[in-house]
């Protein structure tokens, strides 16, 4: 039977939905979407991946700090020795001390230097953290600065010392 329409034939109808016909080209829709969930994975993972080089260093020095708090205030209350931390205002000589604990007993030695260069550290409403011997200390806070990064460390006096929420983060 003769038709006019052009694609109607018998031969054509039957090759139509089969992947080898060489008139098909282009993906399906399932082969765009499957690509597409690829690529967005793969810019999640790298853009988690990149983390900024100056906070992740401040994060890694107020966790040393906080355990430190945390070794000398145990150390305090365990001894009955008042003990506190001090951040050295002026440490830009090669071996002076950045901070210091004031009170522990000499055998007991903690660090006094920054793992990274240019971190300082300002206590919130004073010069020095106090960490014992009393079990209750009023409310504590220490900010961290690298560049134009800042982390803030904060005790209720109870707890420990740990990072706090800081609205100023850029």
């Amino acid at each position: 039977m003769p038709t006019s329409v052009p694609g109607s034939s018998p031969q054509q109808r039957s090759h139509r939905g089969h992947r080898g016909y060489r008139g098909s080209r282009g993906f399906t829709l399932l082969e765009l979407l499957v690509v597409l969930a690829i690529v967005a994975l793969s810019a999640g993972v790298v853009t988690l991946a990149l983390r900024d080089g100056d906070m992740a260093q401040l994060e890694e020095e107020g966790a040393r700090l906080a355990a430190l708090l945390e070794m000398a205030r145990a150390d305090a209350r365990a001894s009955g020795i008042a003990v506190s931390f001090v951040p050295v205002a002026d440490a830009n000589a090669p071996d002076a001390a950045q901070f210091r604990f004031v009170g522990l007993p000499a055998q007991r030695k903690l660090p006094t230097h920054w793992l990274h260069e240019n971190v300082s550290a300002q206590i919130v409403g004073g010069t020095a953290l106090v960490l014992g011997p009393e079990a209750i200390l009023p409310p504590q806070r220490i900010v961290l600065r690298l560049a134009d990064r800042r982390l803030e460390l904060a005790s209720d006096g109870l707890g420990p010392f740990a990072v706090a929420a800081s609205p100023e983060q850029p």
